[in-house]
């Protein structure tokens, strides 16, 4: 499971990596500078799990289940938050209307602010000694 959640993480900051320069050097040419702000926060947020993901797949305090758990939520997030957001940013590119799904963008948000949470949780109520 943890290599799992290090190669998605490789894989999300890779990506969010190249949309960030896509995002600063050719968006800026096709579309309005309000649109690239957009993108550049569904970029921001991607950059913030994947580096997060990264944390929880080197991190030995919680269950593999509650790894999973958080993982999955995470990684939902992502996918709705930062890619309806990307796809937001480029809606007066396409003829198609994706403000229509635009109430999916909170709805992820919703998803990382969970596994957020229950992180938090997670090492809170963790029953391991620490050192400190």
């Amino acid at each position: 499971m943890n290599k799992t959640i290090l190669v998605t993480a490789i894989a999300l900051g890779l990506l969010a990596i190249t949309l960030g320069a896509f995002g600063a050097h050719g968006l800026k040419k096709i579309v309005d500078a309000a649109a690239v702000e957009s993108f550049n926060t569904g970029v921001r947020y991607q950059m913030y799990h994947a580096l997060f993901l990264l944390f929880l797949g080197i991190w030995d305090g919680i269950a593999l289940k509650q790894k999973r758990i958080v993982f999955s939520l995470v990684l939902i997030g992502v996918a709705m938050f930062s890619f309806s957001i990307y796809l937001l940013a480029l809606n007066q590119l396409t003829s198609f209307d994706f403000k229509r799904i635009g109430f999916i963008t909170p709805i992820g948000g919703i998803f990382l602010i969970l596994g957020w949470f229950l992180v938090g949780f997670y090492m809170f109520s963790s029953k391991q000694k620490s050192s400190a």
